[in-house]
């Protein structure tokens, strides 16, 4: 009877837990979306990868002593003694892995080229048009996952692709049909991005997510690091892009990843996506808030198919 009493209230708990990881996966959504001026800023003063490099550096700090901690066994708690006054320790916890596991390199490397690309085109092209094109990767994420598993893609997967790539000319294309560098790089970022929500929705349920996030963190700070050291020139560091590295690496970094790839333990990979499509709603939001970025009428219909995309691609939510 208990066990029976367990299990069903394990699944009446369900939706409330599924709740609960799509309101923080929301949370972080506005995040990441506030930070895209931050980030616009900073890189005009500093170079990309030096930047991620102390983002990400400030993001591993933070995770340090939680992992530390994490990590650290209990002391053995004896258990009742059997006959003739034997006891067993209790299980130690902690040393669920250690230093950078493969599952953490892969996402971590999807995260890097993410990044690279994005903050990389947000020197050329504008915050609001950087979180549309970012937020393709909502619409890319169903299609690569059916084909990874062999699977036609569902007649709304195929039709969310068309509308956000006729709402990707409409918000990139140039009078002489050419597309700017910006915006091609931020692509690049929508591709590399789909592939971290694949990886981190395949892995984060067999992983512990706290060793999971610190691994791909720290990933991504020695791969920036590596191509600071190859391709920038160091100015310098200001108390402006100091602050942007900081805010973006303990909030939109470790907090905000440290919160994903828990709650993607408790949702599906395609109903993340599909919360991360208010993503460039937050980024134009906040870009009109605090430097009066505005769109004309053509890009704001590329928006428009862009983002409805996004939700008709999504719109048979998995169970």
């Amino acid at each position: 009877m208990r066990g029976e009493w367990s299990r069903s209230t394990f699944h009446a708990a369900r939706p409330h837990r599924r709740l609960l990881a799509d309101l923080a996966l929301l949370a972080v959504t506005a995040i990441w979306g506030s930070t895209f001026v931050m980030v616009k800023d900073a890189v005009a003063a500093y170079p990309v990868f030096s930047f991620m490099a102390i983002r990400f550096t400030f993001a591993a700090l933070a995770l340090a002593p939680l992992v530390s901690w994490r990590r650290r066994p209990t002391p053995p708690s004896p258990l009742p003694a059997r006959e003739g006054g034997e006891t067993l320790p209790s299980p130690r916890r902690g040393g669920a892995g250690g230093g950078v596991s493969a599952a953490s390199f892969l996402i971590g490397l999807a995260l890097f080229a993410g990044y690279g690309f994005q903050t990389s085109g947000l020197h050329l092209t504008t915050p609001a048009k950087a979180g549309f094109i970012t937020g393709l990767s909502v619409v890319i994420v169903p299609v690569v996952a059916a084909l990874l598993l062999r699977e036609a893609p569902r007649w709304n997967a195929w039709l969310g692709v068309a509308a956000a790539t006729v709402g990707l000319a409409l918000l990139s294309l140039q009078a002489d049909f050419s597309i700017s560098p910006g915006d091609l790089l931020v692509f690049g970022c929508a591709l590399a991005f789909a592939g971290h929500i694949l990886l981190t929705g395949r892995f984060s349920p067999r992983h512990d997510p706290l060793l999971l996030t610190f691994g791909q963190v720290i990933v991504v700070a020695v791969l920036s690091a590596g191509a600071a050291l190859i391709f920038d020139e160091r100015p310098p560091l200001t108390g402006s892009v100091l602050f942007a590295a900081a805010f973006t690496g303990l909030l939109a970094t470790s907090t905000a990843f440290g919160i994903q790839t828990l709650a993607q333990r408790f949702t599906t990979t395609t109903h993340t996506a599909l919360i991360f499509a208010a993503e460039p709603v937050f980024a134009a939001l906040f870009s009109f808030l605090l430097i009066g970025e505005t769109l004309g009428p053509r890009q704001l219909l590329g928006c428009g198919l862009i983002l409805a995309g996004m939700v008709v691609g999504e719109v048979r939510r998995e169970t």
